[in-house]
């Protein structure tokens, strides 16, 4: 089972949108996603619209057209759909081991790595 927390054309637009640099006008998603056959600037509008009322993106007007940009970074929106799916997962000790487990010893490195890291932000001693 593969988890999507975005449809195809949802999760072009949100690329195009964390790979800017600045907000976009939806002509500029449109020129700068990427997706695999030709789609219609008043398709990518609605879209995007969608996105702005999920709580997914920040919109500001500019002239005639809408600016958009994410509220969140993709780690952020990532990190967060993460605890979301932990909290279904029945016990969060367990489905946390069954998902380490799957980790390749460069993984588990890096996992020890990020742990001294989020012990230090915390102000925990190692």
């Amino acid at each position: 089972m593969k988890v999507r927390e975005f449809g195809e054309l949802e999760a072009a637009i949100m690329d195009a949108l964390w790979a800017a640099d600045r907000a976009l006008v939806v002509r500029e998603v449109r020129e700068t996603m990427t997706y695999d056959r030709d789609i219609a600037y008043t398709t990518v509008m609605t879209v995007t619209n969608i996105l702005f009322h999920k709580g997914l993106l920040h919109r500001e007007k500019s002239g005639r057209a809408w600016c958009y940009w994410p509220r969140e970074s993709r780690e952020e929106h990532t990190a967060r759909v993460m605890g979301q799916i932990l909290d279904q997962g029945g016990d969060r000790g367990a489905t946390m081991l069954r998902f380490i487990e799957q980790f390749s010893d460069e993984e588990v490195a890096r996992l020890h790595d990020v742990l001294a890291e989020a012990r230090t932000r915390r102000g925990i001693a190692s």
